[in-house]
């Protein structure tokens, strides 16, 4: 639906008093951008926020400018529907109430947890109700799983708007249905990279950013651009060109003389690949690099000062992050669309590198503290090698020493069985045929 239609059903639906109403899980920082732009946004409206720090979601729906009269504590899925039918928001510390209650349309997760969102989603999938991932890290490790159970359900599953992964896929479908040959496409990567980031050193750049440290770490030791980039390559079909992916420090204007094939001067062993860039003037937007093979399309893309060609860089020079995620909440209710979902193979996966030396019998934390980081891999490339996905990391026990900078596999670490993710995974790398990610219980 065009962004025009999409405006005019939203202006119709606030004027008739039928807003699409939103349920929200996590009040974070994104959770809290949700809270408030969609406060600003007609035709929709926060109906609940499921959160464990009450006070965060309370500070959230004050910030966003409600009253505080109307916004009440709800314990079960019968309050919330209660309080949304009077016209109030419920704030809940129970996921499961969020997932189940009525008067919901679309919800939206904001955790960033991958098993607590996978498991969010499926219950809110199993209760008709459409899901919004902001959380990359469990679409990339069970996906297509949860696309194919909300497909069955009725319902949408979508990445989400503002992200770059979907910012990303708008380029490239712009591009594709213009009939350009996609030669890679990627972002510029916001944070300065340090593989070795630790939360203990990004203390005070959190606080001063209003940021969590972990969530700060997971952006600047890399693992968050892996995870995104291989998102779109699970999305598209494109791929990392090399483990790691190449992430020059390509500028705006040379981006697309560097990230093309090296028979051009380029740096890509082959077209169609995904890839990052940390040169200036890239971030915070996100580009597609294409060929141009007719002689009048290439004169008019010089002609009109896209760059000198063959190849072009088509780029979005924003991303809005979390601000964006209420349009493909309401393009799921209004048009029944996804802005974003997975193939149904994957083609690239992220794997784990430990940061530090791991002993046998450590446990490990979560994404962006002190333990592993993430790989970008071809998908073929990740399970020759039995790379345990990051989206399973979390928790997972070191069965053998791993060394700094070595990749978790099957040999060394077990993912956690106790987790509906780690299940969920085990099932679709049978069904295609794979040896199971090892879990310990």
């Amino acid at each position: 639906m065009a962004q025009a239609s999409l405006l005019a059903e939203l202006q119709t639906r606030a004027a008739e008093g039928r807003p699409i109403t939103v349920g929200l899980a996590g009040a974070g920082q994104m959770g809290t951008d949700i809270v408030v732009q969609t406060a600003l946004m007609p035709g929709l409206k926060i109906g609940a926020i499921s959160e464990i720090d009450l006070n965060a979601a309370f500070a959230a729906t004050e910030m966003a400018g409600h009253e505080k009269g109307n916004v009440v504590e709800a314990g079960s899925a019968g309050a919330i529907e209660a309080a949304i039918a009077g016209g109030r928001i419920a704030v809940t510390d129970d996921l499961s109430a969020l997932a189940s209650a009525g008067n919901i349309d679309v919800v939206i997760d904001a955790t960033g947890n991958p098993n607590i969102g996978a498991g969010f989603a499926l219950q809110a999938i199993d209760h008709g109700k459409h899901i919004v991932m902001l959380n990359v890290e469990a679409e990339i490790t069970i996906g297509r799983y949860l696309k194919q159970k909300a497909k069955d359900a009725g319902v949408v599953y979508s990445l989400a708007a503002g992200d770059e992964p979907a910012c990303t896929m708008e380029i490239i479908n712009f591009a594709k249905s213009l009939g350009f040959k996609i030669v890679c496409a990627g972002k510029g990567k916001n944070n300065p990279l340090n593989f070795d980031a630790v939360p203990a050193d990004y203390e005070a750049e959190a606080r001063r950013r209003n940021m969590n440290a972990r969530m700060l770490v997971e952006f600047v030791d890399g693992s968050k651009t892996m995870i995104e980039m291989v998102a779109i390559a699970n999305a598209t079909g494109l791929v990392p060109d090399c483990p790691g992916m190449h992430g020059p420090a390509a500028g705006l204007d040379d981006l697309a003389d560097v990230l093309c094939p090296q028979s051009a001067g380029g740096i890509l062993s082959k077209e169609g690949c995904v890839d990052f860039s940390i040169g200036k003037g890239v971030a915070p937007g996100v580009f597609c690099i294409i060929e141009a093979r007719h002689p009048r399309v290439l004169e008019r893309l010089v002609d009109l000062k896209v760059g000198k060609g063959p190849y072009f860089t088509l780029y979005r020079p924003y991303h809005l992050t979390s601000l964006e995620v209420p349009l493909t909440a309401a393009r799921a209710v209004v048009n029944n669309h996804a802005d974003m979902e997975p193939l149904d193979r994957p083609v690239a996966e992220v794997a784990a590198l430990a940061k530090r030396d791991l002993a046998a019998g450590e446990i490990l934390g979560m994404i962006g503290e002190s333990d592993y980081r993430g790989w970008a891999m071809t998908w073929t490339e990740a399970s020759a090698e039995g790379a345990v996905p990051i989206g399973l990391a979390e928790r997972a026990s070191i069965i053998k020493p791993v060394r700094a900078g070595e990749m978790l596999t099957t040999a060394n670490c077990r993912a956690d069985a106790s987790l509906a993710i780690s299940r969920i995974r085990q099932e679709l790398d049978a069904a295609d045929g794979l040896t199971p990610i090892k879990a310990a219980g």
